[in-house]
């Protein structure tokens, strides 16, 4: 229900009624509630039962035309386009005026405020409705003019039925056919009617308890629909999936590790079965050309993530792009960006199409940035290098059958491949460069996470793509892992070894302009806030992007100059929308906040325009920021430790809890996951484990709103009886 509500028109005294009793049910399912509760949910459930014609107008089978075309009066599918541009052609809001944009309206959805909870979907808009998806697998249908919810659709996840190894998210949703499109976290995908939320079909596309999951919007197109399966970290094997977006039948499926007699099977090795628990998830959205008929996304890393021992080879089709036949599935052509990668470098942010003129001819032209930091930039047709990248040597070590060489793609980077300084403590090999490999014995590399799952975005007036990418110095050790071990799916994340995070390092964070044309920088800055957020271009030249302060900012996107700021009351993670509804241009952003990266978690969906009257939030939800990116400074004085409460331990709601929400930055072992944070003192007491989780630390945010002291406690004995004695 909207706190506050800016609008030229009076709803009827029958809709008031309606939205009367919508609420009335909405508050009755929540009470007795708290927001973190992590026990068994409702079923699935849409409200109002009645339907909502008047409101909500059924979406066609849209037309290619209509998907291609750049977003102006709708935004109908994740990332704008069939080319994940994030391009808006509206110039009404412009550099000349961006200053006086305020929000028109903000509306609090009651979802997603769990710790596990991440904010990431990315709206989409239709015919005066708005469509977003929580971290907690809820779906809205939200009035682009008033802001109140049409209906809601509770997804009432198990819990327990949800194996992922990066918190709550899933990023976006589709539309087409009257039907809202639902990637879950179960595995399952869902049609919603578009009128009332009503489940029209529902398929279960992998087995959830094994680590399967969806994550990205699916994408719909000419009748079907396209799901990438997600499930890193836990022996798992992706796959591109294609069902019918009228029933949910399943059409065909794309193993993004291949199996015997498919091409790729002899980058694994042939006497054991890696292959089957091989990774390469799919964490975002395809990209679909329908002049070639060719479906564009790229992958994750190798399982187990850092060792490389029991899958020699290079390990298709891992780390990779891939081409496929839209129509059937069929292979038409990869482009791995990291062999055979033991060092955690996901392709998890969504390639994007462009046509440019190169050398006086028009090619067509795809880019990827991931998380080694390197951007490539490939002819969509050949999938060779639209700008030069070149197979060079880097160094080895044996007993993880690293390869030989990598592709390094030529032209400016975006960020420093190797390390400047050894951290106190450490002595650093090969300048700790990225592919510097590693043993039995902790090496640091450089970057831990050049570029995540953000999403980048494209002007294709300019040629420019807009990326953020960070300097992070990280590091990992292999451990004893067989193939005797594979295959056992405990519902834990597997690594294979630890990863070792240095204290005290700096980090960078800059975001860039690139001419994929040419592969140099356009404009670069560093951003004190980080990378946390994807971001979206305008023919009014703006750039607009969210940040981990709360802040939604906006860019001149010809040269990198602050603009404008509005202060949200959490942050903006996925791309802003821009939208043009009846003559007026809007912007549209979902401040869910998310599990990473500071600046508190909350619930807003908030619109703005040049009209708007509302003011800025006056700060983001209370939250324990992270330091300053650049500034590693001592921690402050240590405050005295909590007392332990009396309730008894309970391992394991503990181990539930570190599941869910520690493992990701902390690792299996305490000492550092794939995310900032740890390593825990192996020495540590149960007093500072539950203090620090209670209050926060440096890096790390408060748990203490979101679980009892009595969780708290079982947590600190789970970490202190188990994790830190592996």
């Amino acid at each position: 229900m909207p706190i506050k509500i800016h609008s030229k028109h009076t709803l009827r005294f029958t809709a008031l009624i309606r939205q009367l009793r919508t609420h009335l049910i909405l508050l009755a399912m929540l009470a007795g509630f708290a927001i973190a509760s992590c026990s068994k949910q409702p079923e699935p459930t849409a409200v109002p039962a009645e339907p909502v014609t008047a409101a909500i107008s059924a979406a066609p089978a849209f037309a290619a035309a209509q998907l291609q075309a750049q977003a102006a009066q709708n935004w109908l599918t994740s990332g704008g386009s069939l080319a994940n541009q994030r391009f808006s052609a509206l110039s009404a809001i412009n550099t000349s005026n961006i200053t006086q944009v305020k929000a028109d309206w903000q509306t609090h959805l009651k979802s997603g405020l769990g710790p596990q909870h991440s904010g990431q979907g990315e709206p989409i808009v239709f015919d005066g409705v708005i469509y977003q998806v929580t971290g907690q697998n809820d779906v809205f249908a939200i009035s682009v003019d008033t802001g109140e919810i049409l209906w809601k659709y509770t997804a009432g996840l198990d819990p327990k039925g949800v194996v992922v190894c990066c918190g709550w998210a899933v990023r976006g949703l589709s539309l087409g056919e009257g039907k809202v499109f639902v990637p879950r976290l179960d595995a399952h995908l869902l049609a919603l009617d578009q009128k009332t939320g009503a489940v029209v079909w529902d398929t279960v596309v992998a087995d959830p308890k094994a680590g399967y999951s969806l994550t990205g919007a699916p994408r719909y197109y000419n009748g079907k629909l396209y799901a990438g399966v997600a499930g890193g970290e836990y022996q798992t094997r992706g796959s591109m999936q294609a069902f019918d977006a009228g029933t949910g039948a399943h059409l065909w499926t794309f193993n993004t590790v291949p199996g015997p007699d498919e091409f790729g099977h002899d980058t694994w090795p042939a006497d054991n079965d890696a292959w089957k628990y091989g990774g390469a998830p799919i964490w975002q959205t395809a990209a679909i050309d329908p002049e070639l008929e060719t479906m564009y996304f790229s992958t994750g890393n190798a399982s187990p993530d850092l060792n490389g021992n029991i899958r020699k080879g290079d390990n298709l089709f891992t780390v990779s792009i891939l081409a496929l036949d839209l129509n059937t599935g069929k292979y038409r052509w990869h482009f791995q960006e990291t062999r055979h990668d033991i060092w955690d470098y996901d392709a998890s942010s969504p390639v994007v199409l462009f046509d440019v003129e190169k050398d006086g001819v028009m090619r067509k032209g795809l880019s990827q940035i991931s998380k080694s930091g390197y951007l490539f930039v490939l002819d969509r047709v050949t999938g060779q290098g639209l700008t030069p990248i070149v197979d060079t040597k880097v160094p080895q070590e044996p007993e993880q059958f690293t390869s030989a060489t990598q592709p390094i793609p030529q032209g400016d980077t975006m960020i420093n491949h190797c390390i400047d300084k050894a951290p106190a403590g450490w002595t650093l090999v090969n300048n700790g460069c990225t592919y510097t490999p590693y043993g039995r014995k902790p090496v640091l590399y450089a970057p831990l996470s050049g570029s995540n799952w953000m999403p980048t975005s494209y002007d294709p007036r300019s040629g420019n793509l807009y990326v953020c990418a960070s300097e992070s110095v990280g590091g990992a050790v292999m451990q004893d892992f067989g193939a005797k071990d594979l295959g056992v799916q405990t519902g834990q994340m597997i690594y294979g070894g630890a990863f070792q995070l240095p204290q005290g390092t700096a980090r960078h964070a800059y975001q860039v302009a690139v001419d994929v044309r040419t592969h140099k920088i356009v404009w670069k800055f560093e951003s004190p806030v980080g990378c946390s957020a994807g971001s979206t271009v305008t023919a009014g030249g703006l750039l607009l992007v969210g940040r981990s302060n709360g802040k939604l900012m906006a860019y001149d996107s010809s040269n990198g100059q602050e603009l404008w700021s509005y202060q949200l009351d959490a942050p903006p993670i996925p791309s802003p929308v821009v939208f043009e509804h009846k003559g007026k241009q809007k912007i549209l952003v979902f401040a869910g906040g998310s599990l990473f990266g500071g600046g508190g978690k909350s619930d807003s969906m908030w619109l703005l325009s040049l009209d708007g009257k509302l003011p800025e939030a006056e700060k983001a939800v209370s939250a324990a920021p992270p330091p300053s990116i650049n500034n590693a400074g001592a921690p402050p004085p240590a405050a005295p430790e909590l007392a332990l409460p009396a309730d008894p331990v309970n391992l394991a709601r503990g181990k539930e809890i570190y599941g869910s929400i520690c493992v990701t930055c902390h690792g299996e072992d305490g000492q550092g996951g794939h995310a900032e944070g740890g390593p825990m003192p192996k020495d540590s007491t149960l007093e500072h484990i539950f203090t620090t989780a209670t209050r926060g630390g440096q890096k790390m945010p408060p748990f203490g709103a979101a679980f009892t002291p009595a969780e708290l406690k079982s947590v600190a004995s789970y970490v202190k009886e188990s994790v830190l004695k592996k």
